[in-house]
């Protein structure tokens, strides 16, 4: 069984303000991400079932990826190998700085990551 970590409040020091929008509690994880990809932090990212490795998550997949489970907290390069990546399971993040997979948008995800504790808000710049 996968240990999706225990909540932390301390994820604002990691200069990661920007992704943020709201106190809702943020649950880390580390997961492993699959080889073939570059992901950006904000990262919109599905768990492939057969595997428990993880990527960005495509609105076809077919995987199980194609379910929107996480945000990834920082860039990761996985071109070569597998990587590790810390990922957020919970938390209120900035809609517009996410990025999403091919056919997702903020629309067609909100629902599907706010059952998980995702919670996406539009933000204003004062």
């Amino acid at each position: 069984m996968t240990d999706y970590g225990t909540p932390s409040f301390a994820s604002a020091a990691r200069s990661l303000d920007w992704l943020l929008a709201g106190d809702f509690p943020r649950v880390e994880a580390e997961v492993v991400i699959i080889t073939g990809q570059v992901l950006a932090a904000g990262s919109v990212l599905g768990r492939i079932t057969a595997s428990d490795k993880w990527n960005l998550s495509l609105s076809a997949a077919g995987d199980g990826s194609e379910v929107p489970r996480a945000i990834l907290m920082d860039a990761v390069d996985a071109t070569g190998a597998d990587k590790a990546g810390r990922v957020w399971l919970t938390g209120e993040f900035a809609d517009e700085k996410l990025v999403f997979g091919t056919a997702h948008t903020i629309a067609s995800t909100k629902t599907a990551l706010a059952e998980k504790g995702i919670y996406l808000k539009a933000t204003v710049a004062s």
